[in-house]
């Protein structure tokens, strides 16, 4: 497996792995972001999980049945899990000589990061978690009116993939936040650009509706723990984040309102000073 990554700050500084969501290559972590969180004290890294951007693509083809079983809370058989890309990340941070970091997940990226923390405690100095849930099928759904979307069949090409691409951020973006429809754009080509792969988010979402509850692990976590969530986050509902704070001993919660799915730019100081408040007591 190979990863392709990208580091912000001095090597000699707290480390920071930031984890994206589903189907969202390293750049969906925002240049500034990381450059706000590099100057807060961070070595940060971000990379594209396997998949997506110029990370290893695999060939398993997930018909769509198997989803459709996982989502109803059947045993599949996936070509791999949310541990092995918690496992893809652990190597990451090995190749890179850094026993330990911060961890924060953003989506899919979020339910990772906490499985990161349950597999090895050790190696994870403090928890955010953007946006996620604890994949109990009770909390953290989506919102129906988002099916429509989901599961419409998109045209082959670029033009297909960034026209779907802006209808669907149109809808789970911050209504309080709204980013610009030219970044939007401009991501979206260059989420294409980097190497997007439809089968590839057909096998992140296999591993994502095939998860295992992880409340139950995630009350035994003692570290440092953030949990970030938008009241108007329609494809990730708030009770996810809710039950993600409540599980976890001692986490703060953070509810923002007007905040949907995604990382405005306007809020970049608000989440960064919040992950650095969170790593600090972990230094402690």
């Amino acid at each position: 497996m190979s990863l392709c990554f990208q580091t912000f700050g001095d090597p000699a500084g707290e480390p920071l792995v930031l984890v994206m969501g589903l189907s969202g290559p390293m750049n969906w972590w925002d240049d500034r972001l990381c450059l706000r969180l590099a100057r807060a004290g961070f070595y940060v890294v971000r990379f594209d999980n396997r998949d997506t951007g110029r990370s290893t693509k695999l060939s398993t083809v997930v018909p769509p049945g198997m989803i459709l079983r996982g989502f109803l809370g059947r045993s599949v058989s996936t070509p791999y899990t949310l541990g092995d890309l918690a496992g893809d990340t652990f190597g990451l941070m090995a190749h890179l000589g850094i026993p330990s970091a911060h961890v924060a997940g953003m989506s899919m990226g979020g339910m990772v990061a906490q499985t990161m923390a349950i597999q090895a405690p050790r190696r994870v100095r403090s928890l955010t978690s953007l946006m996620a849930t604890t994949g109990r099928r009770r909390v953290g759904w989506q919102h129906p009116s988002l099916a429509p979307t989901m599961l419409a069949p998109r045209g082959a090409g670029r033009t297909a993939y960034v026209q779907a691409s802006q209808r669907l951020w149109a809808q789970i973006g911050s209504p309080g936040f709204p980013t610009d429809p030219d970044l939007i754009r401009t991501r979206a080509e260059e989420t294409y650009d980097r190497g997007y792969d439809v089968a590839g988010v057909r096998r992140q979402m296999a591993a994502i509706v095939s998860q295992p509850d992880r409340t139950e692990a995630l009350g035994r976590l003692e570290l440092p723990a953030l949990v970030i969530h938008g009241k108007a986050d329609k494809m990730v509902h708030l009770s996810g984040g809710r039950a993600t704070a409540a599980a976890i001993p001692n986490a703060e919660l953070m509810v923002i309102d007007g905040l949907g799915h995604d990382l405005p730019a306007v809020l970049f100081d608000t989440f960064a000073d919040a992950i650095t408040r969170t790593a600090r007591t972990a230094r402690t």
